[in-house]
């Protein structure tokens, strides 16, 4: 089970926690580009509704709050390549 509150601490717990869900996703065999669309998702919301919990966070929310919807795609994309790397 995804332990919601390794979501809001250290990045090095963030990326841990963001492989655990990319890991519970694929389990439940969900594609790759339905994750990445969800990353996308939940990026918009993160970053209009959650205050950044460390440096790397908030680095991620500025670029996140200047890219247009393709470069958001592409953070999405990142993330989730770098999640599957943290598990």
């Amino acid at each position: 089970m995804l332990d919601l509150s390794k979501a809001n601490t250290s990045w090095d717990n963030w990326k841990k926690y963001l492989g655990q869900a990319m890991e519970f996703a694929e389990e439940l065999g969900i594609s790759r580009d339905k994750v990445q669309h969800y990353a996308m998702t939940a990026g918009s919301i993160l970053a209009d509704n959650v205050q950044p919990a460390n440096p790397e966070q908030k680095a991620l929310k500025e670029l996140w709050d200047v890219a247009d919807k393709d470069e958001q795609a592409v953070i999405a994309r990142l993330m989730t390549k770098l999640a599957s790397r943290s598990r």
